[in-house]
């Protein structure tokens, strides 16, 4: 079945408020009359406000990078759901591999904040993927498996509509390597045939899967050609107006 591409920009810790609303002007600019595909950002918290006023009107969406599972509390540093919606996000990133690695998320922690996000009406971009030293092990399958299983726990049919999930080899992070487009479509493939499993053959088909590391305007366009390949979570090049453009307009390439 015919997916609409999804190619989302994860700005991580970068961008001021200035520079962020700076960057979405531009990026308006350079983006007006795409068609075909779905663009969102996710500019840090203290850039959300500014960047959802500035997005009104454009077909720009809006995500945050994380959450908390609670809607209000003691929970010192933390923001919630709410907070999210109430400040215009459509989407939230939940399990990037930073979050895992440096933040001691967990798959159950994962599954916590998937839930929470739901249930407030925000979509989730579910991250997974596996380090270097696990790719070499052979044991990129069992994690993937592993992690799919543990994030969605106890999520429906229903639910899982509103739920991309960004296949992230942690090697490819920031580092410059790619993986192959064969590399990447062997595991969304396996992705896929998971999905299908633990909901069923429309679920699995319906499902966007982004692919995320190291995705630049050079390689986009090879990545995006794989029948499993749905879009991209960019990092660095999603950072400047004239990548990330080029890489939402990877038809053109």
């Amino acid at each position: 079945m015919e997916r609409l591409p999804f190619i989302t920009g994860n700005w991580k810790m970068n961008k001021t408020v200035g520079e962020a609303i700076h960057l979405v002007r531009e990026l308006k600019s350079a983006m007006s009359g795409i068609k075909g595909v779905e663009v969102a950002v996710a500019p840090p918290f203290t850039s959300l406000y500014a960047v959802h006023q500035e997005l009104e009107g454009s077909s720009i969406g809006l995500a945050a990078q994380n959450l908390y599972w609670e809607e209000k509390g003691a929970f010192t540093g933390e923001v919630s759901p709410l907070m999210l919606k109430e400040v215009g996000c459509h989407y939230v990133i939940v399990g990037h591999s930073e979050r895992r690695q440096f933040f001691g998320e967990t798959d159950e922690t994962v599954n916590r904040r998937i839930k929470a996000a739901l249930t407030q009406g925000l979509k989730v971009i579910f991250c997974i993927g596996e380090t270097l030293g696990e790719r070499e092990e052979g044991k990129t399958f069992l994690l993937i498996e592993k992690q799919i299983e543990g994030g969605l726990r106890g999520l429906g049919d229903q639910e899982m509509r509103n739920i991309v999930i960004a296949y992230e080899p942690v090697w490819a992070i920031g580092t410059g390597k790619t993986a192959t487009p064969e590399q990447a479509e062997e595991v969304h493939r396996f992705i896929r045939e998971k999905l299908e499993k633990l909901y069923s053959q429309k679920i699995s088909e319906e499902i966007r899967i982004q692919y995320g590391g190291s995705v630049t305007p050079e390689n986009v366009k090879g990545l995006m050609n794989q029948p499993n390949i749905d879009g991209a979570l960019v990092g660095g090049a999603s950072l400047k107006a004239d990548s990330f453009s080029k890489i939402v307009r990877f038809k053109e390439l």
